[in-house]
């Protein structure tokens, strides 16, 4: 019997984050090289990719890019590719919730919604497959949400999308587990990130969100490490095709 303390070892393996200039990109971009991997992460702004970078040391590089162009993804790819090869770990935790109700939503903030949170994860997924079965080995990590399964108000683009990755992830799952491609994904509730600023922004709304949960406080940065690192180990060879909820218990009540 291998010894359990090795199954989260990533060492030798090669991730790529999306999202990772802040928030919990950045958190898992971080979790993942201190378990070993060499890390690309991608964002759009370069500077903030550059510190986590700089901070990380050697095993990490950077990649520049908007994913919400779906016609530059295959550029983006060779770009993740360059420094370490191809990655074994794909965590797509780019995103963006336009915060639009149903009778303001206008096409141009449907379609960035749709192409960042729901299509580049599909796409970019789709365009290291290859490598990945060529290893027979490979995990992919998406990030859903509470509304992938909740309705919050302003949230029914980002709620439509997050509602797709629930799917998404079941049928990559369905498509390349045979070949050794774990497809699972994230749920997290509420943490303190650019993405929640003004629900953080309101003591009393983060307060009741927070008493919502059944541990009875929000999320810190912190908690997404151990979720993260078990669906992009070897912890996790028999899970494949779930969201695993990081909310504290919010949605079990």
């Amino acid at each position: 019997m291998a010894d359990p303390r090795d199954l989260l070892d990533l060492t030798g393996r090669v991730a790529c984050v999306t999202g990772a200039s802040a928030g919990l990109g950045q958190r898992s971009a971080m979790a993942l090289a201190a378990a070993g991997a060499k890390v690309v992460g991608v964002a759009r702004r370069a500077e903030a990719l550059d510190a986590w970078a700089a901070a990380i040391g050697p095993q990490a590089a950077v990649a520049a890019a908007d994913l919400s162009q779906r016609d530059q993804i295959e550029e983006i790819a060779k770009k993740i590719s360059a420094p370490f090869g191809a990655p074994d770990i794909l965590v797509h935790a780019a995103g963006i919730n336009t915060r639009e109700t149903a009778d303001e939503v206008t096409a141009e903030g449907w379609d960035v919604t749709m192409n960042l949170n729901l299509a580049a994860p599909f796409f970019l997924s789709q365009a290291f497959a290859p490598a990945m079965k060529a290893k027979g080995w490979g995990r992919i990590v998406n990030f859903a949400s509470l509304q992938t399964t909740r309705a919050f108000p302003g949230g029914i683009a980002y709620g439509a999308s997050k509602a797709g990755i629930g799917q998404l992830t079941r049928a990559m799952s369905e498509a390349w587990s045979k070949d050794g491609i774990n497809a699972n994904a994230i749920g997290p509730g509420f943490f303190p990130t650019e993405l929640t600023g003004p629900v953080f922004a309101d003591p009393e709304r983060a307060a009741r969100n927070a008493a919502n949960t059944c541990i009875g406080r929000n999320g810190d940065l912190s908690d997404i490490d151990g979720p993260l690192l078990f669906l992009c180990s070897n912890a996790s060879a028999y899970v494949t095709g779930q969201v695993l909820m990081v909310d504290g218990g919010y949605t079990a009540k």
